[in-house]
């Protein structure tokens, strides 16, 4: 069964459609990585799919519609870890990542201790367990997309939707955030995340390509059809070779 299947007919924001006629279909215990230029809707579509953005469609979480979900419940099978997300620059790095355990406890209950050792082994596997005593807004780029990263993984949701996660993060912590997602499949997750970075797209087991508000392509990125399509999107000047095992992306 899928992760995740939506049928979105349209998003439409300030009178115009950013998507239109999407079909989405995410594999469980899966990495998928959506990419595509800039303004092709992979943001508005993964805001679509999590229940943040209004759409024409349905969306299936688990082979149930989104909106059958009781909010905790869904918030305990779905986590979300959004771009340039705001509101929490006063609160330590701590509390922020403990906000992933909320649906996990009652409403106004305190922190656990399983909440606590939730929310360091998350701390520590983004190596950000060192901040954990300062404002999310005295950190940099980099570590608060860490910390935002742990609050993701806190949640410890069979779904996790990032956008951009690769935001801000050095070369090094990027390869940590792929070894992160593959170590979070291997244990039965599934993993949906928007990359302008295709280097690491093409390491993904599925790949979705959008375009114009479309998705144009899907299929496993060692796939020469998906090459191809790549090149048809970004130019035949893209670059697609093989390198250690590993398919490389790079400008001509």
């Amino acid at each position: 069964m899928s992760a995740l299947h939506a049928r979105i007919d349209r998003v439409r924001i300030d009178g115009r459609d950013l998507i239109s006629d999407v079909t989405l279909d995410v594999p469980a215990a899966r990495w998928t990585a959506i990419v595509g230029p800039n303004g092709a809707g992979k943001s508005t579509l993964l805001r679509a799919v999590a229940g943040l953005q209004k759409c024409d469609g349905a969306v299936l979480l688990a082979g149930r519609p989104l909106h059958d979900w009781p909010s905790r419940e869904r918030a305990r099978q779905l986590a979300w870890m959004g771009q340039q997300e705001t509101g929490a620059d006063d609160l330590l790095a701590l509390d922020v990542v403990l906000l992933g355990r909320l649906p996990h406890r009652p409403w106004l209950a305190p922190p656990t201790a399983a909440d606590h050792a939730a929310a360091q082994a998350a701390m520590q596997s983004t190596q950000s367990w060192d901040w954990r005593e300062r404002r999310l807004g005295s950190l940099s780029g980099g570590e608060r997309q860490r910390v935002l990263l742990a609050r993701a993984l806190a949640v410890d949701a069979p779904l996790t939707l990032m956008d951009e996660p690769l935001a801000h993060l050095d070369p090094p912590h990027q390869a940590e955030w792929m070894a992160l997602v593959r170590a979070r499949v291997a244990a039965g997750h599934s993993v949906v995340s928007v990359l302008h970075e295709l280097h690491l797209a093409l390491q993904a087991d599925h790949l979705v390509l959008m375009a114009d508000g479309r998705i144009v392509h899907t299929g496993a990125p060692a796939d020469t059809a998906t090459h191809d399509a790549l090149r048809r999107v970004f130019g035949p000047r893209l670059h697609i070779a093989q390198l250690d095992g590993r398919w490389i992306a790079l400008p001509l």
